[in-house]
């Protein structure tokens, strides 16, 4: 690496250096990788360095941008992680209600940046997640079912291709790198910056609210005949999970499975608890509920701090079209056997605002989908690895045969097969393979959920 590390401004850390065992931690802990080399880059030009050193040396490659991914695509073994976590600017135009983002920010960034001007872009529900990566495969969270995935609000990426050129892709130019990054992953090249739409958003009314699980049943089936008629500034997902062993919960409540609502509304709490008294006042009284106002980077973070880098995770994700009550029945019956407190079976409403654009008009292409679930098996206990992944794959097994075909990409496994992705993409995968030939023919940058380049 002797030819790289002069020329990065960012630096360069190899085996041997004193930051290369932290350097190369991954916030799935079930996951090591051992790179021959981290580039740290600091800006564009460090990036086009990296990548024409990689390709050149042949070199496999993997991107980092906020770290978050599961299965620990944002590293690779006896190979060059390009990693962009230094290149974390946000830049906000209050008057375009825009923000440029750097492709190393995480959601946290963001949402502190674009807070002061009482504005956001709708993103995920933990504040340490990547921009980069939750963009690139789509992005949803509480602001989806009125403003859309995250990359229905991509206007604009910077992009270093593979062969080292800069460009920019927008509507104007390069149109089809634009379409294929609004969900197609980090297929097609290192993206060092987006541009995104905002929207007005500052003080919400905000929490979850928790029952004991043994109403799971009656909770589910409310929630799916509520959702339809809900208004779209209520974005509110469903878990079935455990109560901590730790504060701030109840102690009463320590170790016992529950049923979730967590529930954001984009406005006052008067029209919050308006919102959702057709729901609420259909269900039993709950053990608690700490829905409350506050700022919308709150509730983004609220979740920070249960899960923290290098804890055990193996996930698996399903769009779902409906929810029938024998579908409940199998997710009862699943979550009944959690192995752990953390484990857990969220579904994301993704209807509202996603709806209205045609699976055509981006690479993502399961636009009729209501939510996007997740099973994760998580534990910060090595020896409970094991246990964790059978669950999940035992959990997805029973349920998945009431689900579509596809799945959110960033609740994929890297272990799940090339018809699992061509399932996901649907008629779109043909098109991607096409964009990917166009700007990535040597298919240099493979370590993702990879699109192969068309014959």
């Amino acid at each position: 690496m002797t030819n790289l590390k002069p020329i990065l401004r960012g630096g360069l850390i190899e085996p041997g250096d004193a930051a290369y065992a932290d350097a190369c931690k991954l916030y799935n802990g079930m996951i090591d990788k051992r790179p021959l080399a981290i580039a740290r880059c600091a800006d564009v030009a460090d990036v086009i360095a990296a990548v024409n050193f990689g390709r050149d040396n042949r070199l496999p490659i993997a991107i980092r941008g906020g770290g978050h991914n599961g299965p620990g695509l944002g590293s690779v073994n006896d190979g060059l992680v390009i990693d962009l976590s230094s290149m974390r600017g946000v830049r906000v135009d209050p008057t375009t209600r825009t923000a440029r983002v750097e492709a190393g920010a995480t959601q946290g960034d963001l949402d502190h940046a674009t807070h002061a001007f009482g504005l956001a872009v709708p993103a995920g529900i933990i504040s340490t997640t990547g921009v980069a990566g939750l963009t690139l495969s789509g992005g949803h969270g509480y602001l989806t079912r009125k403003y859309g995935l995250t990359i229905d609000n991509l206007l604009e990426a910077d992009v270093v291709l593979a062969d080292g050129s800069f460009v920019t892709a927008n509507k104007a130019e390069n149109s089809d790198l634009l379409w294929a990054l609004r969900g197609g992953g980090g297929n097609f090249g290192v993206v060092t910056s987006f541009l995104f739409q905002l929207h007005r958003v500052s003080q919400v009314f905000a929490g979850p609210i928790a029952w004991d699980q043994k109403h799971a049943r009656a909770i589910m089936k409310q929630y799916r005949d509520f959702l339809p008629s809900a208004p779209e500034d209520l974005g509110i997902f469903l878990g079935l999970k455990t109560v901590l062993s730790c504060e701030p919960f109840p102690k009463e409540y320590w170790g016992k499975r529950m049923c979730l609502l967590m529930s954001c509304y984009n406005g006052s709490e008067a029209r919050g608890r308006q919102a959702l008294a057709p729901l609420l006042d259909q269900l039993p009284d709950p053990w608690f509920n700490w829905m409350g106002t506050m700022p919308y980077p709150a509730v983004q973070s609220m979740f920070d701090g249960l899960y923290p880098k290098g804890m055990q995770w193996y996930w698996r994700g399903d769009f779902v079209g409906t929810l029938s009550d024998a579908a409940i029945d199998a997710h009862l019956e699943q979550a009944a056997k959690t192995p752990s407190e953390l484990s857990l079976m969220h579904l994301y409403p993704i209807d509202g605002a996603v709806h209205r654009v045609d699976r055509a008009d981006t690479a993502w292409n399961c636009r009729d989908a209501t939510w996007s679930m997740v099973i994760a098996g998580i534990d910060p206990d090595a020896a409970k690895a094991g246990a964790v992944t059978q669950w999940t794959k035992a959990y997805w097994d029973a349920v998945h045969p009431f689900d579509l075909g596809g799945a959110y990409p960033n609740f994929m496994m890297d272990d799940e097969g090339d018809a699992r992705l061509r399932a996901t993409y649907g008629d779109n995968y043909g098109r991607l393979s096409v964009v990917k030939k166009k700007y990535d023919p040597m298919n240099l940058f493979r370590i993702n959920q990879n699109i192969k380049p068309a014959a």
